[in-house]
């Protein structure tokens, strides 16, 4: 086991350099340039004090799964429930004097550590795929008000969230687009597959006169999980002339490099709950603004209407927008940390690599992707011998890896391809790794995986749910 990697809640440490013999010094090039609450920034978080943040998660569990929910330190829970208090205690005060201007300093934060230019670029929603039904609703109306010709294509990837392509279906096909799904190999072993398939579907687009109205990319995506060469393909999408451009990263902030003048898409989408430690659920759209965005509209119509979205977003009814209002703090938590936000990447990216990399030696198999294209999750392959057959067996299995041995980790399943023989890898687990997590959890996993394969166990055996 390298011993970069500690069994206690690794985070705290310096910086990766200094860990294998460098000076302490080189961590230096590691300190954020994003936003800071403080000329003088606070003393760094201790072990304990990590233990402490997140002591209410459950210690029963290897919670190795942080890509589904994030996670939210009790500094940021405290914080919430202040407000939720302030907003309970004088409603009308807090409605009239206090949320917006609130509101306008997490936007204003969001748009300093995405490097957009403006502020009114930046609106808050409950999660991505809100913000993306936002985006989608105005291409619906492109198709209803005779904008776009009846069969005009929207690309997505075949690999895109599963809300989302409902959204998509929701939103384009019943309107009249015709709905083309870029294909993706996996395992996936270089940027080229992705680019070389992006390139051709898009072509598939035109075809009979066709035009691309909308292209949805994933940064990230979820299931198998892999960093998808973002700025590449939006270059592309504007070299095609694909009239817009949508990058669903639900896995963005905290898990990345966010940069919206590099990536140079219309519009960008991330959760805040997942990588960036705000509780549950908050997200950000952001929109260029030389875009036309006069047909961007909350799905949930209310006071605010036409008054642009980031303000429609800001005020949707009666509802507990405390999430909305937290940044601050999740800034102040972040910055507690060696390097801040880029520190905190740089260290989760090394860590799952590295626990990916065990986890495969012990077993046998490999990972679903180069290290260069994990953020900080990794498809990990499963032993061939569990018998992984269906998308009902990775689900049974993962019931079976919490009720049983207390570890919480998604499993895919990907079908055998045309000619493969048996013992190929046909299961593999989608781990995480954030500031909580330490070596146990994964080696947890590891014997837990070991003994059912020592006990001959496979997913035939699981009971019928």
């Amino acid at each position: 086991m390298a011993s970069s990697l500690h069994s206690n809640h690794t985070q705290i440490c310096p910086n990766p350099t200094a860990l294998n013999g460098g000076s302490a010094s080189d961590g230096k090039s590691q300190i954020s340039k994003k936003p800071r609450l403080y000329a003088d920034p606070p003393p760094l978080f201790t072990p304990s004090d990590i233990i402490s943040e997140f002591s209410h998660h459950d210690p029963a569990v290897a919670r190795i799964n942080n890509g589904s929910f994030g996670c939210c330190p009790s500094l940021v829970l405290s914080a919430q429930n202040q407000l939720q208090l302030q907003w309970l205690r004088q409603p009308d005060n807090f409605y009239f004097n206090q949320l917006q201007p609130k509101i306008i300093q997490s936007r204003t934060i969001i748009k300093d550590i995405i490097n957009a230019d403006h502020v009114d670029e930046v609106s808050i929603v409950d999660n991505a795929t809100t913000a993306a039904a936002i985006v989608l609703q105005q291409i619906a109306w492109g198709f209803a008000e005779g904008k776009f010709c009846r069969g005009d294509a929207a690309v997505m990837l075949h690999y895109a969230y599963g809300a989302v392509k409902k959204s998509v279906e929701a939103y384009v096909t019943r309107a009249g687009g015709y709905v083309i799904e870029v294909p993706l190999p996996f395992p996936v072993s270089s940027v080229d597959e992705i680019v070389k398939e992006f390139r051709q579907a898009l072509r598939r687009g035109k075809e009979n006169g066709r035009k691309v109205r909308l292209a949805v990319i994933d940064h990230v995506t979820s299931m198998p999980t892999v960093v998808i060469p973002v700025k590449e393909l939006v270059t592309i999408c504007r070299e095609e002339g694909v009239d817009q451009v949508f990058v669903d990263a639900a896995h963005g902030i905290g898990c990345v490099d966010v940069d919206m003048k590099q990536i140079g898409a219309d519009f960008y989408a991330s959760n805040l709950h997942k990588w960036f430690f705000c509780p549950p659920s908050v997200a950000f759209l952001y929109c260029k603004k030389s875009t036309n965005n006069s047909d961007l509209h909350h799905p949930v119509v209310s006071h605010e209407y036409g008054n642009g979205l980031a303000i429609e977003s800001s005020w949707i009814g009666t509802r507990d927008y405390s999430s909305y209002l937290v940044v601050p703090k999740v800034l102040e938590f972040i910055n507690r940390f060696e390097g801040g936000i880029e520190g905190i990447k740089k260290r989760n990216h090394e860590y799952v690599v590295e626990m990916g990399q065990m986890l495969v030696k012990a077993w046998g198999t490999h990972l679903g992707c180069p290290p260069e294209m994990c953020s900080s999750m990794v498809m990990v392959g499963l032993p061939a011998c569990l018998g992984i057959s269906s998308d009902h067996d990775a689900l049974e299995l993962r019931s079976f890896l919490r009720d049983k041995f207390g570890v919480e980790v998604p499993i895919y399943y990907r079908p055998p391809k045309d000619g493969e023989e048996g013992g190929v890898v046909t299961g593999y687990a989608r781990i995480s790794y954030q500031v909580y997590n330490k070596v146990e959890d994964y080696y947890k996993f590891r014997d837990a995986i070991n003994q059912i394969v020592d006990n001959a166990f496979t997913c035939a055996s699981l009971p019928i749910s």
